[in-house]
């Protein structure tokens, strides 16, 4: 992302976003309005940006057939996916399989496998309307890694799970960043400490830090702020250092 601006009428929701992401797993943090799900939909081009450039696995993301390019090689997983709830969960993972192109050959293989990584291959063949929110969110997931994506964005991927299934999405996670680049969009810092290798945070539609959890969490524990984990202290440390009068855009 090279100048990325998206407006909301008259709100900037990003303002000038320089940002490059490389295999791995990046955690993107910041305060409700932020800009965090503002730049995920840019990423996942259901959204377009009001300036500047996106490029994603070598495509320009301006150009039509960038975007149909990069769709096929995408994982998504917005707050709030659009679902059947009388699909079963076979039936709908197939359906995206087959929206993202995958051969048809590779389909049933690729359904089940990633069912099972997300821990329902026991309800594979349940309608989703009978999941609890939780499972839904799973099935969600699910879906966003049918076609193998070389960019993974998930928004808020661990709400409605539970502490367990937060640990063992967490180990998925580490899996995925050996491979692919992953950008998970949180507002829960210990996920970010477990399992990301990089973290940015935006701060009014700016990047107001950018290092690595362990980094972030060095800037906490010199840090009188708020917080139970020196991470925590961390983010509000970066926080209250880009707000400050004079402050550069970004913090490292």
């Amino acid at each position: 992302m090279t100048g990325l601006r998206v407006r909301h009428r008259k709100t900037v929701a990003l303002d000038g976003v320089d940002l490059d992401l490389g295999t791995g797993v990046h955690g993107l943090l910041g305060p409700n309005g932020a800009g965090k799900t503002s730049l995920i939909r840019v990423l996942a081009t259901v959204a377009q940006p009001s300036g500047g450039r996106v490029e994603i696995l070598g495509r320009d993301t301006a150009e039509q057939r960038g975007r149909t390019e990069v769709r096929r090689r995408l994982g998504y997983l917005p707050q709030e996916f659009g679902h059947y709830p009388g699909f079963t969960v076979r039936e709908f993972v197939a359906y995206v399989a087959w929206l993202k192109e995958v051969p048809a050959a590779r389909v049933p293989d690729a359904v089940a496998d990633v069912v099972a990584r997300v821990g329902l291959a026991d309800r594979i063949d349940a309608r989703i309307r009978t999941l609890s929110g939780g499972m839904v969110r799973r099935v969600g997931i699910a879906q966003a890694l049918v076609n193998e994506p070389g960019v993974l964005l998930l928004d808020e991927p661990t709400a409605g799970l539970d502490p367990e299934q937060r640990v063992e999405f967490r180990e998925l996670l580490r899996e995925l960043g050996t491979s692919a680049t992953v950008l998970v969009s949180t507002h829960l810092v210990e996920d970010v400490a477990a399992a990301c290798t990089e973290v940015t945070l935006l701060d009014a539609g700016r990047i107001a830090y950018r290092g690595t959890p362990r980094s972030l969490s060095e800037l906490g524990e010199v840090s009188d702020g708020p917080g139970d984990h020196p991470i925590e202290r961390g983010y509000t440390a970066a926080l209250r250092a880009h707000r400050a009068p004079g402050a550069r855009e970004s913090v490292r």
